[in-house]
This record gives structure tokens, C-alpha cells and sequence, in this order.
């Protein structure tokens, strides 16, 4: 639960600091590029913080659709 929590913090942290470091390279640009490093890195583990999050969502939906099942066959 904790690492899925995370993940939501990261979805909308990772962005914030990616828009900083774009800032920061255009502020101290010399001629190179050199946010896209990072940016490969934040973009990764932003599409597994993702995943995490649908994955903890799909099965969250899947236990209370069981649970509607279930209650709706005992009435």
C-alpha cells in the first residue's frame, strides 16, 4: 500500500521536477541539451509508477466487483 501511494506522489512529483531541470538547463545553457538524460530516467520510472498505480487500481476494482457479486447472491 505504502509503495502504491508513492507511485501516486511520484506521477505528479516527477513532472514538476523535470519542468525545474528544463528551467535550470536554459538558464545555464551553453549549447548542450543535457536535460533529456534525466528526463529519460524520470520518464521511466514515471511509466512504472503508472503501471503500479493501474495495477493497484484493477485489482481494487476487481475485489469490489467480487464483493457486489457476492452480496448481491446472498439477497
Amino acid at each position: 500500500m505504502r509503495s502504491t501511494l508513492r507511485s501516486v506522489k511520484f506521477l505528479f512529483t516527477a513532472p514538476l521536477i523535470l519542468a525545474l531541470l528544463v528551467v535550470i538547463n536554459l538558464m545555464t545553457w551553453d549549447g548542450q541539451w543535457w536535460v533529456q538524460w534525466p528526463a529519460l530516467g524520470l520518464g521511466i520510472a514515471w511509466v512504472i509508477s503508472l503501471l503500479r498505480v493501474l495495477r493497484a487500481v484493477v485489482v481494487g476494482g476487481g475485489l469490489a466487483a467480487l464483493a457486489a457479486v457476492l452480496l448481491n447472491r446472498r439477497t
